[in-house]
């Protein structure tokens, strides 16, 4: 995979799932125009965010002990729960990785 097809934010679907686990404000971006136009949450001041997206950064900040990294298999995240550790699945981009990761942690009641 080449640089130009790592993703830089969540699709809309995982955003849509993510806005039911996530605070609104932890969201770094948006999207607009029916899911076309991603904008920096910064530069929406004027109306309520109704489709909020997250970059990776932005899920990063939510893990408290979360650990990103790449092998020949591709992205994954790893985390603990009770002292256990977990990893997400490998996948071809890092948000996908950590999106599972957030996913498994409120399933798990511990985010």
């Amino acid at each position: 995979m080449d640089i130009a097809t790592i993703k830089s934010y969540t699709d809309l679907e995982q955003s849509k799932k993510l806005a039911e686990i996530l605070p609104i404000e932890s969201a770094d971006m948006f999207y607009r125009n029916n899911g076309i136009d991603v904008k920096l949450m910064w530069e929406h001041t004027a109306q309520k965010v109704e489709s909020p997206c997250w970059s990776l950064a932005a899920l990063m900040d939510v893990l408290d002990r979360g650990a990103l990294f790449k092998t020949p298999q591709g992205w994954a995240c790893q985390s603990y729960i009770e002292y256990e550790a977990i990893t997400s699945n490998y996948y071809s981009n890092p948000i996908d990785a950590v999106f599972e990761m957030i996913v498994l942690l409120k399933e798990n009641g511990k985010l």
